[in-house]
C-alpha cells in the first residue's frame, strides 16, 4: 500500500445494523419479483462510492481483442477516479446521469485489451476535493468471454433437474475457470442501469454453484463444453438472467414491438409452468423484463448471447414470432454497441435453441411446428441470410415423456449448441455443427419424390426410419390452411451422390401436383433420437424440420 492510501473502509458494526433493517423493512414481493432471491453483496464503503452491482470478486470481464468496462457510481459529480489493476493506471471522472437522481453519479472505465486470464485485482480509488480517498476492490477476476444466457423455463430449468445432472454437480469442481451468475426475476416500466436483485453472485464452478437452484443447465452446459472445446484455456463467464413462462414480447425493447406492429403497452399473463413459482395469474407489461434484466448488462462487453424461449408464444402472437425474434436479436446488439462506445461486436454471436417437444401422443400438430420455422426467420436453418452470426441446436427429437414441456435431456442439448457455438462464434471450420440441411425437392416421378441435402455438412446422411415426412396434393391455399390435407410419404432410401432421399407418393396422390412438402411438422414428431434424416458425420446432429409450398 502506497504511503498515504487509505485502506478499504469496513464499518461491521454499521453492516450488521443494516442487515437487521433489511430484515425487518424489506417489503413483501410485488407482482413480478422473485418469491425467492438474495441481494447481492454491494462492494461499497461509506456513500455511493461502488461498483455496479454485478461487478463481483469471482467474475469474468471480456477478454481481447475486445476491451472491458468497469463502471459504477460515485459520490457527486466531476469527482477523481482511478482505477487500478496489472500495474496500470486509468484516471476517470464521475458524471451525474439524467435517468439518476440528483445525489448519484456514474463513473466508467475502459480497460486496455487484456491478454493474459489473471486472476487479477482490481482497486477503484475516489479522491475528494479535500484530499481524502476511498479504495474500492474488486478481486480474483478473470478475462475470458463472458456469454449472456436469457429465455423462459427450459432456460432456467437448474442443473439439478437434468438427466444426468447429479454428475454435472459432482465433477463441476473441475472447471474453475467457468464462472457463474444468475440475475433475479425482476420487472420494471423503464430502463433500469443494474440490476434491481441478484439471485446468484459470481461464483466459481463447484458442485455448490453448479448445483443450486438458480444455476441453469443450459447456460452451464453450454459453457463448459465451449470451454473444453477450447481447450479447457479460456475462462468463460456466463450471465444466467431468464424467467419461466414469458413471452418475446416482455424481453423486447419498444422499438421492436413498434416495428413489428404488436402493441406497446399490452400485459401478457405468464404461461403457467412449473419454473415460474407464481400463480398463473400474474401479468407483466411488454419489455419490462428487458428493462430490468437485459438493459443493465448493455454497458458490459460481452462476447455473445444464447436463448432458449418461444413456447410462451405458441399461442401468443405467433405469426409475428418471425419479426419479433429478428428484431429483437437486431436491437440488442445495437444497444449493446451504443453502450458500450461501439466495443461490443455490432453482430455478436447469438445462438438459441430451436423448441423440442410436449405432448406425448405424437399425434398434435399444434403451434410448435410454425415457432421452430420462425425461430429461423422461416428458412429453416441458420445461419442464413435473415442475419449474421446466428445459430442454432435442433432439438425436436430429444423427446421425454416424464418432462413434458420441459425436456430432462439438456445435455444433449448443450452438446448441439455449443458445437454451433464453436463452429460459429469461434470460427472452428474442422467442428461439426449442422445435420443435414435441403437443397432441393424435385418429382421424379408419380411414384417418387427426391429430397436432395447439401454435401456442406456430410458426404451422406443416416435415415433412421422411414416417418416424418407428408405431402399435400391439393391447392396450395388448401395446403397452407388446412393440416388435414396433408399425407405421409414415407421415406425408403437414400443415396449418396447426390444426397437425396427417396418419398414414395401416396396413390392418391400419384395423378396430381404436389404443391407442399414438409418435414417432422408436430409437436411431438418422434421418439427419442428417431428422427428419419441425421448427419453420418455426427450421428448426434438430427435434420431441422421444413416445410415449402410450389
Amino acid at each position: 500500500m502506497k504511503t498515504g492510501e487509505r485502506p478499504q473502509l469496513v464499518d461491521f458494526r454499521l453492516q450488521l445494523i443494516r442487515e437487521i433493517l433489511q430484515i425487518y423493512h424489506t417489503p413483501k414481493p410485488t407482482i413480478g419479483r422473485p418469491v425467492h432471491g438474495r441481494k447481492p453483496t454491494r462492494l461499497t464503503v461509506d456513500g455511493n462510492f461502488r461498483f455496479a452491482n454485478y461487478y463481483q470478486n469471482h467474475m469474468v470481464l471480456q477478454r481481447a481483442p475486445q476491451k472491458a468496462i468497469v463502471w459504477g457510481y460515485g459520490d457527486g459529480q466531476n469527482v477523481s477516479i482511478i482505477l487500478k489493476m496489472n500495474k496500470k493506471i486509468y484516471h476517470t471522472k464521475s458524471y451525474l446521469s439524467s435517468i439518476h437522481s440528483s445525489d448519484e453519479s456514474i463513473w466508467s472505465v475502459t480497460l486496455d485489451a487484456e491478454s493474459e486470464e489473471g486472476p487479477f485485482e482490481l482497486v477503484a480509488t475516489q479522491t475528494f476535493l479535500n484530499g481524502s480517498r476511498i479504495s474500492i476492490r474488486l478481486h480474483d477476476v478473470l478475462f475470458g468471454d463472458v456469454w449472456l444466457c436469457s429465455g423462459q423455463s427450459n432456460m432456467a430449468m437448474a442443473v439439478q433437474r437434468i438427466f444426468n445432472g447429479s454428475s454435472e454437480i459432482e465433477n463441476a469442481g473441475k472447471y474453475p475457470k467457468v464462472r457463474l451468475f444468475t440475475a433475479s426475476r425482476q420487472q420494471s416500466r423503464k430502463p433500469e442501469e443494474e440490476l434491481l436483485d441478484i439471485a446468484l453472485n459470481w461464483s466459481i464452478a463447484s458442485p455448490k454453484s453448479v448445483g443450486s437452484v438458480y444455476a441453469s443447465a443450459v447456460c452451464w452446459l453450454y459453457g463448459r463444453m465451449i470451454h473444453i472445446g477450447l481447450d479447457d484455456k479460456r475462462p468463460i463467464g456466463l450471465i444466467h438472467t431468464s424467467w419461466g413462462g414469458t413471452a418475446i414480447e416482455l424481453w423486447s425493447p419498444p422499438q421492436v414491438l413498434k416495428d413489428c406492429d404488436v402493441l406497446i403497452d399490452k400485459q401478457i399473463e405468464l404461461e403457467y409452468s412449473d419454473e415460474t413459482d407464481f400463480k398463473p395469474d400474474i401479468v407483466l407489461n411488454n419489455s419490462v423484463l428487458y428493462n430490468a434484466m437485459i438493459y443493465p448488462f448493455t454497458r458490459m462487453v460481452i462476447k455473445g448471447v444464447i436463448w432458449y424461449q418461444g413456447e410462451a408464444n405458441v399461442n401468443h402472437n405467433r405469426d409475428k414470432y418471425q419479426c419479433t425474434f429478428l428484431k429483437m436479436i437486431q436491437y440488442w446488439r445495437h444497444i449493446w454497441q451504443n453502450r458500450t462506445y461501439f466495443i461490443t461486436d455490432p453482430i455478436f454471436p447469438f445462438g438459441f435453441v430451436q423448441l423440442s417437444t410436449r405432448e406425448k401422443t405424437g399425434k398434435i400438430i399444434g403451434g410448435f411446428p410454425w415457432i421452430r420455422w420462425h425461430q429461423t426467420f422461416d428458412i429453416g436453418y441458420t445461419p442464413n441470410n435473415a442475419t449474421p452470426n446466428v445459430f442454432m441446436a435442433t432439438t425436436m427429437d430429444l423427446r421425454d415423456d416424464g418432462g413434458g414441456i420441459h425436456p430432462r435431456t439438456k445435455l444433449d442439448v448443450g452438446y448441439r449448441l455449443s458445437r454451433s457455438g464453436l463452429a460459429i462464434a469461434y470460427d472452428q471450420k474442422d467442428v461439426n455443427y449442422q445435420g443435414p440441411i435441403v437443397n432441393e425437392i424435385a418429382r421424379d416421378s408419380d411414384a417418387r419424390i427426391n429430397v436432395t441435402y447439401l454435401s456442406t455438412f456430410s458426404s451422406s446422411i443416416e435415415l433412421r426410419n422411414s416417418k416424418g415426412f407428408e405431402i399435400c396434393c391439393q391447392e396450395k391455399q388448401i395446403c397452407m390452411s388446412n393440416e388435414t390435407a396433408w399425407i405421409a410419404a414415407p421415406a425408403n432410401y437414400a443415396v449418396k451422390s447426390p444426397i437425396t432421399v427417396k418419398l414414395t407418393v401416396p396413390i392418391i396422390c400419384r395423378s396430381k401436383s404436389v404443391h407442399g412438402v414438409r418435414y417432422l411438422w408436430k409437436e411431438t414428431p418422434c421418439p427419442f433420437k428417431q428422427a428419419a434424416v441425421y448427419s453420418t458425420a455426427d450421428s448426434n446432429l438430427p435434420a431441422p424440420p421444413f416445410i415449402q409450398f410450389f
